[in-house]
């Protein structure tokens, strides 16, 4: 499977259930999956272009997000609802701004800013 649309080989499959099961435990265990498992490995696996990974990655997390929520809500009451819609309220004004601005800049600018926030994350967590 590359970029452009057609049939996934098997390998491809395989591939991509290991992304998506990575991304569901990386999402269960630490509230994240599609930015730091789905797009790195869609485009190194796969060859997806850094937009084309985004994109695909926000859709995964669509159905993610949801179950994850609901186990974690229903199963282990670790839900504050009223916070979360008070986050998700803002979020989306941030994703619409968030996708228009990466549409605007090289692709390579997009990469570089992924690999700094990243690092940067890595680095609060070590000295935090």
């Amino acid at each position: 499977m590359s970029s452009s649309a057609g049939a996934a080989r098997p390998n491809d499959t395989l591939r991509l259930a290991a992304i998506g099961t990575l991304a569901g435990a990386f999402s269960g265990l630490f509230g994240v999956g599609g930015g730091t498992v789905i797009v790195p490995l869609l485009i190194f696996w796969f060859g997806f272009g850094e937009r084309l990974a985004t994109g695909t990655s926000l859709a995964a997390i669509v159905l993610i997000g949801l179950l994850g929520a609901i186990a974690e809500g229903g199963l282990y009451g670790n839900v504050h609802v009223g916070t979360g819609l008070l986050l998700a309220i803002p979020a989306v004004l941030g994703v619409l701004l968030g996708t228009t601005i990466q549409q605007r800049i090289p692709q390579r600018a997009v990469s570089y800013l992924f690999a700094a926030l990243l690092v940067g994350i890595a680095v609060e967590l070590i000295v935090s």
